[in-house]
């Protein structure tokens, strides 16, 4: 329950024709994160075998697979199992088969679309001149007449007319675009050069046609329509044949790429262990539990023919050993609020339970309302039991949990969607009213001694962590370990006995006792631990431990003793929020009221009652998505800054198990 699962060191021993034979049954097993291991005279004598080239091919492989996939415009799929084992030629000839056929489709319908672009330009340029029935190169060719045929900007027709002699005659076509005038302006060839300048200065733009001989603007937009119609039933036909094509595509595409990534992975591994001139030295993690099944494995694969061993990690440093957190669905939610901060390192107590139940608290504090918390708890099952992916379904989990904690303590303050029993909700408050004089003492008075609490177990757990990793000095003088909780606990009972301990004359005493003592001897860590850290044999466990010096030592135990009252005094107000947080909650719904009410006697009838309806809507709505995602992120917060700042380091290493599948990670965890 407090630690993480148990792990085993394997040393296995493998012919190494069996070797890949083997990597690829523990890829599909999934329950060993291999380490890599150096050659060396306790490992092995000869260094791994250089796959680099075949990496490199795989890679390749894995490029051309993905960029197929973009240009089909297709997804394949993120998981699944590993097909038989494929050679990398034998994949590489059934991609290239695959590209073939899609490359010719694809290429297809990109000329097909090029041409359908250029028949519209067409379509664009000869549309203003469809009543021209006159060929073009009868215009282009005649002896004494001069044609310009184009457009004017909308508004310079009528000053071009202006300009143009009597000899010009200037015919307005009917307009296709709003802002532009299709024109044919006829001249003679002597005065055609007057006419060219003032349609130049006009902002005239020459329309230009390829077209064959004698054919005219009719007869190209009647051409070009018709053979738009045949690109696009071409093109609509090329892209039924893609989109016939893509789930073939999908199929053998994602068959491939799983079969390259699992030759990737043990193409990696292979290069990770060294060997014999026959055989081949695995090491990996794994939890107790799975060592069995890792035995079988081997069993199964090679016959008999390998030798393995699993060791306890006792004399192996927490921080090499990976940490897995196995918990039951009611807790699994709230590893991913341990994981954010980081994973305890393997013999640290894991703190999942704790913050379950104290995250649950504190959200439920601040999010009190039973309607509200209703709806929470309604949206976390609706995830639990319409959605198959497990981390929806773990964020569904925590949801119903903090929406159950909220209808709690929305009972215990009388309140359901803001209603309480100033505006009709029939149960009173079990507790108290959080906007209440008396209520709001009450709530801060608890906020704190929550804080109390949970800043206590922090102090415990610190403590166990420190002395079970024989770092005596630490568990004794640290701000967090025995002189810092004789600090905190001792100032606290003080303020609590302050009227009593002054009635026996032993405030001085007390003062001694509970905050000189303790701050002393937070004082006197680190230059006790620089002492001890050059003792031969001694095993450092603190800052001294490091290479400062004496007088830096003592400065730094001087600030942290003074870092220690202040970050005792902050930790404990922080705590505060719950209280405010759960009156800020009640009191958005409280103004939602307050306007509602103003609205209902603005608007007199069904109307009125309506928008008071309405504004109780929006104002719930509000309070539910703004008030929620406070809290929820203000819980996190209290968990990482006020708990898992006293004990928890972070800095385990996650187990990452070695698998072959294409949406896992391969060789991990690596050394």
């Amino acid at each position: 329950m407090f630690k993480a699962v148990a792990m085993k060191r394997l040393s296995a021993v493998v012919l190494e024709r069996d070797q890949r034979a083997v990597l690829r049954a523990l890829g599909r097993l999934g329950v060993i994160h291999l380490i890599r291991t150096p050659a060396g005279p306790e490992t092995a004598p000869l260094p791994a075998v250089d796959r680099s080239a075949d990496l490199g091919r795989c890679d390749e492989l894995l490029s051309r697979i993905d960029n197929l996939s973009r240009r089909l415009e297709i997804e394949l799929p993120a998981d699944g199992e590993p097909p038989p084992e494929t050679p990398l030629k034998r994949a590489a000839i059934s991609l290239q088969l695959v590209e073939e056929r899609a490359i010719d489709l694809l290429q297809y319908e990109q000329q097909l679309r090029q041409q359908l672009g250029q028949v519209k330009i067409v379509q664009q340029q000869v549309a203003p001149f469809e009543s021209l029935d006159v060929p073009f190169d009868m215009l282009d060719g005649a002896t004494f007449l001069h044609f310009a045929i184009g457009s004017l900007p909308a508004g310079n027709l009528e000053a071009v007319k202006g300009r143009v002699g009597a000899n010009v005659l200037l015919l307005s076509l009917p307009q296709v675009e709003e802002d532009l005038q299709p024109v044919v302006a006829i001249t003679s060839r002597r005065t055609h050069a007057a006419l060219e300048s003032t349609l130049q200065e006009a902002g005239f733009a020459r329309a230009t046609f390829c077209a064959e001989e004698g054919a005219s603007a009719v007869t190209l937009a009647r051409n070009s329509r018709k053979e738009r119609d045949r690109v696009e039933s071409v093109l609509a036909k090329v892209r039924e044949d893609i989109a016939e094509f893509r789930p073939e595509a999908v199929e053998k595409l994602g068959e491939l790429r799983r079969a390259v990534v699992a030759e990737h992975r043990i193409l990696e591994a292979q290069q990770e262990f060294p060997r014999t001139g026959t055989t081949v030295l695995l090491r990996g993690w794994a939890p107790a539990k799975a060592v069995a099944d890792a035995r079988a494995s081997l069993q199964q694969v090679t016959g008999g023919r390998f030798f393995l061993n699993a060791e306890d990690p006792r004399e192996v440093p927490d921080e090499e050993v990976p940490v897995l957190l196995g918990h039951s669905w009611i807790l699994r939610p709230f590893e991913m609020i341990v994981s954010g901060y980081g994973l305890p390192r393997y013999t640290e107590l894991e703190p999942t339970l704790f913050v379950a139940i104290s995250y649950v608290l504190m959200f439920g504090m601040m999010f009190g309302d039973a309607g509200h918390g209703a709806v929470l708890m309604l949206l976390g099952l609706g995830m639990i039991l319409g959605v198959k992916t497990p981390k929806i379904k773990d964020i569904g989990v925590l949801l119903a949990l903090a929406g159950l904690s909220s209808v709690v303590f929305g009972l215990m303050y009388g309140e359901c969607f803001g209603f309480n029993e100033k505006h009709g909700w029939p149960l009173p408050a079990l507790w108290t009213e959080p906007l209440a004089r008396e209520g709001s003492m009450s709530l801060m008075a608890t906020s704190i001694g929550i804080g109390i609490g949970l800043i206590s177990l922090g102090l415990v757990l610190n403590m166990i962590n420190k002395f079970r990793h024989g770092d005596v000095v630490g568990g004794l003088l640290d701000k967090f370990g025995v002189a810092g909780a004789v600090f905190y606990w001792g100032v606290l009972a003080l303020a609590l006995k302050y009227a009593a301990v002054r009635e026996m004359g032993l405030v001085w005493a007390a003062i001694a006792l509970v905050v000189v003592l303790p701050l002393a001897g937070i004082v006197l860590k680190e230059p006790l631990e620089y002492i001890l850290a050059r003792r031969p044999g001694h095993k450092g466990h603190g800052h001294a431990a490091e290479g400062t010096s004496f007088l830096e030592a003592v400065l730094g135990s001087l600030v942290e003793a003074f870092e220690t009252i202040i970050a005792y005094v902050a930790n404990t107000i922080s705590f505060i929020r719950l209280a405010a947080y759960a009156m800020s909650h009640a009191a958005i719904l409280m103004a939602t009221f307050a306007i509602a009410a103003q609205v209902h006697r603005a608007v007199e009838g069904a109307g009125g009652t309506a928008l008071w309806l309405l504004v109780i809507i929006g104002g719930n709505v509000m309070a539910i998505l703004l008030e929620g995602l406070v809290a929820l992120v203000q819980a996190v917060r209290l968990e990482y800054y006020e708990f898992f700042g006293k004990f928890f380091s972070g800095s385990g290493r996650a187990f990452e198990p070695f698998r072959i599948s294409a949406g896992s990670k391969g060789m991990s965890g690596q050394q």
